[in-house]
């Protein structure tokens, strides 16, 4: 479970990073690569999480509504509206859904910062 994890705090760690860099369609499009990997990454961390506490959950908005119930993510419009971006660069891509997700990115720091925290303190 660790591994997840860590790959998860390093994601994020990336991601960070390119939104710091000077916009360019060519930072833009790392950021939104960075912010799917990450999000994939943070649903996965929850699942294997709750697994080890006996939720089974199977679906990214499946695991979300028991990290709401366990108190692992606070109850934030964020997350659901971060799995709709997410779901968005996945299956469409064009330069106005390009520059809608990627205007949302940095608000997306604070939730997913603080699941790091949550499970880097409660797996050690």
């Amino acid at each position: 479970m660790n591994e997840i994890i860590a790959s998860f705090g390093k994601s994020l760690q990336r991601l960070e990073e390119v939104l710091q860099v000077q916009k360019t369609i060519i930072a833009r499009d790392a950021a939104i690569q960075r912010f799917e990997f990450t999000v994939e990454l943070a649903w996965k961390s929850i699942q294997q999480f709750l697994r080890v506490q006996n939720i089974v959950c199977r679906s990214p908005k499946q695991c979300l509504e028991e990290a709401f119930k366990f108190g692992l993510v606070a109850d934030n419009p964020l997350w659901l509206k971060m799995m709709e971006d997410r779901n968005l660069t996945v299956h469409t891509y064009n330069e106005e859904t390009a520059e809608k997700i990627y205007s949302h990115l940095k608000d997306y720091l604070e939730p997913l910062g603080e699941l790091r925290e949550k499970l880097e303190k409660t797996t050690g």
